[in-house]
């Protein structure tokens, strides 16, 4: 089977010899070189903590954004905090959220897990 154009974005997506590929790089789905780029990125390393309201009939949350883990470490960090406030909560879009307002005590407990956090909004 011949590889097509790299260009377009499209290219060979299985191999015989190495099964699937990656059509952008052409390289095993193992060793492929473009999802290293699209990893997780560090953003500017801060933590931030804010109180929410919109959209949740006045019923206000903590939002945790900035958290520098993939998905599964992300779910483990969310059900450990919401046990240490004794709340509900859950991720959406890499985003924690916690019901209720419990900034103060979130701030010690990442402050503790060595993450350097800042309030943001009112």
């Amino acid at each position: 089977m011949a590889k097509k154009s790299p260009r377009n974005g499209t290219g060979l997506v299985y191999s015989s010899e190495f099964g699937q590929m990656c059509p952008h790089c052409n390289q095993p789905k193992g060793k492929c070189l473009c999802q290293k780029k699209t990893s997780p990125s560090k953003g500017d390393g801060i933590v931030r903590l804010m109180r929410e309201t919109k959209g949740r009939k006045g019923k206000g949350v903590t939002l945790i954004t900035g958290l520098p883990l993939d998905a599964e470490e992300l779910k483990k960090l969310a059900k450990n905090l919401k046990q240490k406030c004794g709340s509900g909560g859950s991720v959406k879009k890499g985003i924690i959220e916690i019901q209720g307002d419990h900034r103060d005590g979130l701030e010690k407990e990442l402050t503790g897990l060595g993450y350097k956090v800042k309030r943001a909004g009112g």
